[in-house]
């Protein structure tokens, strides 16, 4: 009972990470926090400590692609650093604890860019996974599209620059989401008549040519 119970047994979550980070990257940090004071106990001095994929997935079941996808999100955010090393080759983590400490203090911000009419995404001061979750959460109100769609649409107008400062819609002129979305359902489907009059266009030619078999 007292090992179920134990302050190993659990990971604990910030709620202003996990909103700004993402669940499933809060819940990453929060186990690599938890790995460096088991190595920090066992006298780790330089920051520097290793683990696996296995041994993450077994602590927070992510599985290794959403363990990839958020070892970007932190990387991209500063919080983290990782490198391989040793022979064989390991996976280490260090923490970056004053960036974490930045995010939690992030500050209020004056300047910001208008997207959608009232709706207001934050930029400059704020970090670029603030600015990203204003962006989802202004596309995301849209009812009339579906998540996959929508979802679809955030990946691709989020994606960032090679600085890793702004991000695809903060890039262009103007950046309406109705608009933009409107277009977008528009191409897909477009997309998906001609993939489908494709597959129909070989199956005819198929069906033509068993004929003469």
């Amino acid at each position: 009972m007292k090992q179920l119970l134990s302050s190993s047994a659990f990971l604990v979550l910030n709620k202003k990470l996990s909103k700004q980070l993402g669940l499933n990257c809060a819940v990453l940090l929060a186990d690599l926090i938890s790995k460096e004071e088991y190595f920090i106990q066992n006298g780790m001095s330089d920051g520097w400590f290793f683990n696996t994929e296995k041994n993450i997935e077994e602590d927070t079941t992510l599985n290794p692609y959403q363990q990839r996808k958020c070892l970007k999100t932190l990387k991209n955010e500063g919080v983290i650093e990782v490198k391989r090393m040793g022979i064989p080759a390991k996976q280490y983590f260090k923490i970056n604890e004053e960036q974490v400490i930045q995010i939690l203090n992030n500050l209020s911000v004056k300047n910001s860019t208008t997207i959608n009419k009232n709706k207001s995404i934050i930029n400059n001061n704020k970090t670029i996974t603030d600015r990203k979750l204003k962006f989802e959460e202004v596309v995301y109100q849209v009812t009339d599209v579906s998540k996959d769609v929508l979802s679809e649409f955030c990946d691709y107008w989020t994606e960032t620059n090679k600085t890793k400062t702004k991000m695809k819609y903060e890039l262009q002129k103007t950046f309406d989401v109705n608009l933009r979305l409107k277009r977008w359902c528009k191409n897909d489907k477009n997309w998906n008549k001609k993939s489908e009059s494709k597959i129909d266009s070989q199956l005819t030619e198929y069906l033509k040519g068993k004929k003469y078999l």
